[in-house]
C-alpha cells in the first residue's frame, strides 16, 4: 500500500513538473525582441571580458587578481543569465525569420551551453574554496565563450534588422 502511494506520488511530482516545464517553454517563445533584451544583465565589465578572453594576457596574475578582474562570482552569474538570454534571442530569431542562419543558431546554442556548464563548474569550485588556476582556467573559458556569444548574438540581430541590432547594442 504504502509503495503504491510512493509511486503515485512520485507519478504526480513528474507530470506537475513537466506540465509546468512545457508551460515555461510557451512562454518564452512568446515573448518579444524588446523583452529579451530588457532580461540582460547590465555591463559586467565587458571590456575587461573581451581583454582577458586570451589566456596569455595575465598569466603571471594571480588567482585572486583573475577573480577580482571578471567581478568574481556576480560576474560569472551575470554571464550565466545572459548566456540564456542570448539563447533565448537565437531562438526568437531562429522562429520570426526564415533567414536566420542555422549554422550561426547552432553555434549560439553551443556557446550558451559551454558557458553555463563552465560557470557551473567555476562556481562550485569556488564554492568548495578551490580558487586556484584550474578554477581560473575554467574561469577564461566561460569568459571566452562569453564574448563569442556576444559577438554572435551581435551578428544574428544585424542579419535579422527589423531594429533588432539597436537594442541589442545598447544593452551590451
Amino acid at each position: 500500500m504504502i509503495l503504491n502511494l510512493f509511486e503515485i506520488g512520485v507519478f504526480a511530482t513528474v507530470a506537475i513538473y513537466l506540465v509546468c516545464w512545457q508551460v515555461g517553454v510557451r512562454r518564452r517563445r512568446r515573448v518579444a525582441w524588446e523583452t529579451l533584451v530588457a532580461h540582460l544583465q547590465p555591463k559586467q565589465a565587458d571590456a575587461e571580458f573581451g581583454h582577458h578572453a586570451n589566456l596569455n594576457i595575465d598569466l603571471f596574475a594571480t588567482p585572486e587578481e583573475r577573480w577580482r578582474t571578471i567581478n568574481g562570482a556576480q560576474g560569472l552569474w551575470a554571464m550565466f543569465e545572459n548566456a540564456g538570454v542570448m539563447l533565448d534571442m537565437a531562438n526568437y530569431a531562429a522562429a520570426n525569420n526564415t533567414e536566420a542562419d542555422p549554422e550561426l543558431i547552432k553555434a549560439l546554442r553551443r556557446d550558451a551551453f559551454q558557458i553555463r556548464v563552465c560557470v557551473t563548474v567555476a562556481l562550485s569550485k569556488y564554492a568548495c574554496n578551490q580558487l586556484n588556476e584550474a578554477t581560473c582556467a575554467t574561469v577564461s573559458r566561460a569568459t571566452a565563450y562569453y564574448v563569442d556569444m556576444v559577438k554572435r548574438t551581435g551578428e544574428l540581430a544585424q542579419a535579422n534588422g527589423r531594429g533588432l541590432a539597436p537594442g541589442f547594442a545598447a544593452s551590451m
